[in-house]
């Protein structure tokens, strides 16, 4: 039975797990490593014995991190804009998702046309950094979450979740007399909540991974997010023009670096085992209609 098992394996799927096999340790490295070398003594650090296990267990480097008042700032301000850039990305693209599923909707055809083309066609960070200043949203959490308040990809993963729902559902609505609101925010939203999570943590992968918009959007300091500060150390660090942030003589850069690699890590490492069922459904369901 083995023998049999065994020839009935193809060369597409031991091709298959080598590629994913070398994709998961091309993933996983990298984290182990800055895990390793943010909790090991600076003397393994800087002769470079760290690999994929701490050396001399040293707890000092998260220390000084979290001691700089940059950092639980950064957090806090990251937590903040994630929190309500993903409720006002799942509120907006809830409601302009439905009118889109609906053949009726007099302009549906113009409308996805238009939608569409942005996925292509990018006017650019000029043209977007002009609005935004002539909004007056500059040095406001508006300028990160207002210009990005749908994503042109998951408006169509909704907008294909709407179509696929029941329409007795609706025609029974409209005989009871429900107006279009209640039907969309009391039948339609309660059902889509598997595909408002998917898209939902997409919508947190990118606000908290999101860098460059807060970089080009935001001039006070005390108001960046934790992707630009630790962009900050990673880059002034390296030329040692921050010496009240490290010491050399008791830490070494790159341990300091690490360490606020793994904090800025965490929430997302403890969300995304739980959801990852969501992402692969969000996928699905973008595949299914167009």
């Amino acid at each position: 039975m083995v023998a049999k098992g065994l020839r009935s394996i193809s060369l597409f799927q031991i091709i298959n797990t080598i590629l994913l096999v070398c994709l998961a340790v091309a993933t996983i490295y990298p984290i182990l490593y800055i895990t390793a070398v943010s909790l090991s003594d600076t003397s393994y650090v800087v002769r470079g014995e760290v690999t994929l296990l701490p050396k001399g267990f040293n707890f000092g480097a998260y220390k000084e991190v979290l001691m700089d008042n940059r950092i639980p700032r950064a957090y806090l301000n990251t937590i903040y804009y994630t929190v309500l850039g993903t409720v006002i990305n799942l509120l907006m693209t809830a409601v302009a998702a439905y009118p889109l599923s609906r053949r009726t909707f007099f302009g549906r055809k113009f409308f996805m046309l238009a939608i569409i083309i942005t996925m292509f066609l990018n006017p650019g960070i000029i043209p977007n950094y002009v609005i935004v200043q002539n909004l007056g949203l500059l040095d406001s959490v508006w300028a990160l979450v207002l210009p990005n308040a749908i994503w042109t990809f998951e408006l169509l993963i909704l907008k294909s979740f709407y179509e696929s729902m029941s329409g007795s559902l609706r025609e029974a609505a409209v005989v009871d007399g429900a107006s279009e609101y209640r039907i969309l925010f009391n039948i339609v939203i309660p059902l889509s909540k598997p595909a408002l999570a998917s898209i939902g943590l997409f919508y947190f992968m990118g606000h908290w991974n999101s860098f460059f918009i807060p970089m080009i959007y935001l001039n006070d300091a005390a108001m960046y997010p934790l992707q630009v500060v630790l962009r900050d150390m990673l880059i002034f660090n390296e030329g040692g023009n921050n010496p009240s942030l490290v010491d050399a003589a008791a830490l070494a850069p790159q341990a300091m670096k690490n360490a606020t690699i793994v904090l800025s890590m965490i929430p997302v490492l403890m969300i995304y085992p739980f959801a990852q069922k969501y992402f692969a459904k969000g996928v699905m369901l973008g595949s299914e209609k167009g």
